[in-house]
């Protein structure tokens, strides 16, 4: 076993070597060079042609999510983030404040590790690779072990554009498909400068663990209320968009539904119509399907692995339930809420789980409640018409991103449609154990140098800072 470490130890530190040098090239790149390798890799990572044969790779190598949503995906995602950076400053003086006598200057943080999960392995390196580029960085991609080979033709891809372009391949380098495993990705974890985690719990407590500054992601489990005052039909519509998209393959996908009982009954029948197969609350069906996503439940709650992101079809089958022709996802209904009642957390599949609520603040606190257990951090939603609900779920819930009248999973990490920054990683706040609330961008990328020049004193009298009722109730 020493030996076998050994071996992971010396091949980490000749891949961070490489970046190393690699790097120390781009550090001297101008504002034009960094846009123009940018826009390069970002435009032939999403050819359609490269697209579609990346994305039904990943799909296939992962068993997971579909090709054609992959390729939306890719499409989305890396164009999203190239759009968001295009135009601004990431080199030299990028803002300056002369009233404060302050000038800020960008510099990069060096060799960065991207940690790529099985779930998303088509679109996050690109992403994280015009994010490195953009901010002059070195980028070392480590995927998991089911998606390696998925990982290599992304960066195959991304190193052929900049050969073409004249800059050093080893900017973006893969972790070698027989080198791919949990102990290759610690050990990198812990040579390199910087770390962008986008996995599951235990590879982003390891990040966090490593010594080396890192941004990781939560857990999900979002949740979304439907109040009933927007269009019933078009709510299910974007739920079961959002719930079949890539097989729910995102953390974003609705897990929870809390649906105001006045429109209860008419909801689940729209969402009959979009496809949901419905399980009803205390059904031998309901027990089945429990059985077949967590096996060792009570003892232990722990998802079973051949249900995620897998077809209704597949997962019915597992639990020896009869799923009607047409049906592509399936509604729970549930009425707790807690490590006793699992439907109410992450389920990392097409199945979301129906609660009803009798009053608002119901509702608010049943979001609350789901969010404590499971997913506290990531994201909410509502369907209302409301502005003061939208105001009250958003100052209650610990969550740190919450969209309003959209489809949770097509939102939250940014969207055409949404002002939210198109990111693959999501900042969950303290809450999540994140030390970011937001979507993480490539102006998470950047070290920054503060240079100060003195200015006129801004020191204020105690008349000028204090009320007069501060003063005269402390004399």
């Amino acid at each position: 076993m020493a030996e076998v470490n050994q071996n992971v130890v010396e091949y980490v530190t000749g891949l961070v070597e490489r970046a190393r040098k690699a790097q120390k090239i781009a550090e001297e790149y101008t504002q034009e060079r960094v846009d123009e390798l940018t826009a390069a890799v970002a435009y032939n990572g999403t050819r359609p042609d490269f697209a579609r044969k990346l994305a039904y790779f990943a799909a296939e190598e992962s068993g997971m999510g579909y090709g054609e949503d992959k390729i939306g995906k890719i499409y989305t995602k890396v164009k999203g983030a190239y759009r968001d950076m295009k135009g601004e400053k990431s080199v030299g003086i990028v803002e300056r404040d002369e009233k404060k006598g302050i000038i800020k200057i960008a510099k990069p943080m060096g060799v960065i590790a991207g940690i790529v999960p099985c779930t998303n392995p088509e679109a996050t390196p690109f992403v994280k690779a015009i994010c490195a580029l953009k901010t002059r960085n070195a980028i070392i991609l480590a995927p998991h072990p089911r998606t390696r080979k998925t990982n290599v033709m992304a960066v195959d891809n991304i190193r052929a554009t900049l050969r073409k372009y004249g800059a050093p391949e080893d900017l973006v380098i893969s972790i070698d498909p027989e080198m791919v495993s949990i102990e290759t990705s610690g050990e990198l974890m812990r040579q390199v400068d910087f770390i962008v985690a986008t996995g599951g719990g235990g590879l982003v407590r390891a990040a966090y663990s490593s010594g080396t500054p890192a941004i990781g992601v939560g857990a999900g489990n979002a949740t979304t209320i439907v109040d009933g005052t927007t269009d019933l039909r078009n709510v299910a519509n974007m739920i079961m968009r959002s719930k079949t998209f890539d097989q729910a393959t995102s953390c974003s996908t609705e897990n929870n539904c809390v649906v105001n009982a006045e429109v209860y009954d008419e909801f689940m029948k729209c969402l009959e119509a979009e496809g949901a197969y419905i399980i009803k609350e205390g059904s031998e069906e309901k027990q089945k399907l429990l059985k077949t996503m967590w096996p060792e439940f009570p003892e232990r709650r722990v998802l079973n692995r051949h249900i995620v992101a897998q077809p209704a079809k597949k997962i019915a089958e597992l639990a020896g339930i009869d799923l009607p022709e047409g049906k592509t996802f399936i509604a729970v209904e549930e009425t707790g809420i807690g490590p006793d009642y699992p439907f109410s957390g992450e389920k990392l599949s097409i199945v979301t789980t129906i609660h009803k609520y009798n009053t608002f603040d119901e509702a608010v606190d049943k979001v609350c409640q789901i969010l404590e257990f499971e997913g506290k951090g990531h994201s909410c939603g509502i369907h209302t018409t409301l502005d003061y609900r939208v105001l009250h779920l958003a100052e209650k819930a610990k969550a740190s991103r919450m969209v309003v009248n959209q489809a949770q999973c097509l939102a939250n990490s940014g969207a055409w449609t949404n002002g939210l920054p198109m990111s693959m990683t999501l900042g969950c706040s303290t809450w999540g154990g994140n030390s970011v609330s937001h979507n993480v961008t490539w102006k998470d990328y950047l070290n920054y140098t503060y240079v100060s020049y003195p200015i006129p004193s801004t020191q204020p009298t105690d008349e000028e800072l204090f009320d007069e009722a501060i003063r005269k109730a402390n004399e």
